[in-house]
């Protein structure tokens, strides 16, 4: 019965997984090759002001020597021979170019907002002349260039939001966020490790390659589950989680049991995913260890977990923990024992769905 509950519900996630990816999927197979080899990018950079078009060697100075960062050829000619186009507009006020669908992109905080009329660089890419729909936008803190340029006592409000723009893009790293959209995840690697990159860089490096669900980072994560920088290595536990990889079980169950107090959240939580994934219940154990903490939010994440790998050890521990909350009332769900209770009456479905608390 427990096998035959697993298979179906791996076959349902599945599914649900094919048809999500179905949907954001947007890229041939043969595209996908062609940005994979990208390495000469032509830039096209416009800057434009209430006054029309200006200079934007600043601006283009910049995208060129951000992307020399990751190691790329950067071609300035549109004549010479180049694997892609990336294009950046910046705008004193932006126009609209019309709704983007929803979901996906258009759900993230950098994507392109259709209300914004402020200033804002668009940034966008073509391969072979065709847009595959990697589109964002940086804005300004302002929407009102004039009255910030007035209150900054600087005269050309145009060159003031144009300045305060490529601040935004020295900081925004679009570089990264390109280099994964295109697949290259031996750049990332090497970034990874390059002096210089910065703790915040890292963490975005290393959620990049969980997106890519990068096998080759695996080894990598792993070393990073004991840095002292507590935002890599929670990094590196969720990339792990996303990854998926069988061999990370092992670290994250070590994790779990005697890393730091303030990582295990996310160890149980990409625990229960990897051990879901490959049918492996050597996670319920220390899961059911982990179980008797008196930290409320790691025992809800822990309680999730063993939902995703239903197994008949975990009934009796969980319903001995959904009777001691039986008293939390409707109003209190949003309450952390609230949260838990809904944690606890999942999971035990998931197990024996005629045996429970209502």
């Amino acid at each position: 019965m427990k096998k035959s509950v697993f298979v179906c519900l791996m076959i349902l996630t599945m599914l649900i997984a094919a048809d999500s990816e179905a949907r954001r999927e947007i890229k041939t197979p043969k595209q996908k090759e062609r940005l994979a080899q990208v390495n000469r990018v032509y830039i096209h950079v416009i800057a434009l002001t209430d006054r029309g078009q200006v200079d934007a060697g600043p601006i283009a100075g910049l995208v060129s020597r951000r992307l020399k960062e990751v190691g790329y050829t950067v071609v300035t000619d549109a004549e010479m021979p180049h694997d892609v186009q990336f294009r950046v507009k910046c705008e004193q006020r932006k126009v609209w170019q019309g709704t983007i669908a929803s979901g996906g992109d258009a759900d993230l905080p950098d994507s392109p907002m259709r209300t914004w009329k402020g200033p804002a660089c668009q940034l966008t890419y073509d391969l072979r002349l065709r847009n595959l729909g990697w589109r964002k936008e940086v804005r300004a803190d302002f929407v009102d260039s004039i009255k910030a340029a007035r209150a900054a006592n600087v005269e050309d409000a145009g060159a003031y939001a144009l300045e305060k723009l490529q601040d935004k893009l020295e900081r925004y790293d679009f570089p990264v966020l390109l280099t994964a959209d295109w697949g290259q995840e031996d750049r990332l690697l090497k970034l990874l490790d390059a002096p210089g990159t910065t703790s915040e860089r890292k963490v975005k490096i290393i959620g990049s390659l969980g997106l890519l669900f990068s096998n080759k980072a695996v080894p990598r994560l792993q070393a990073s589950l004991t840095q002292s920088d507590f935002g890599i290595a929670k990094a590196a536990i969720m990339a792990l989680g996303d990854i998926g990889h069988r061999e990370s079980i092992e670290a994250l169950n070590k994790l779990l049991r005697t890393g730091r107090p303030e990582l295990k959240v996310e160890a149980a939580r990409s625990l229960g995913k990897v051990g879901a994934l490959h049918g492996d219940f050597s996670v319920v154990p220390p899961l059911l260890e982990a179980l008797q903490t008196d930290d409320f939010v790691l025992k809800t994440e822990v309680v999730w977990a063993l939902g995703k790998l239903p197994d008949k050890r975990s009934h009796e521990p969980l319903l001995a923990l959904q009777l001691s909350l039986q008293n939390i009332r409707t109003s209190d769900r949003h309450s952390k024992e609230g949260k838990l209770w809904d944690a606890v009456s999942y999971s035990l479905k998931q197990i024996d769905p005629s045996d429970q608390i209502n």
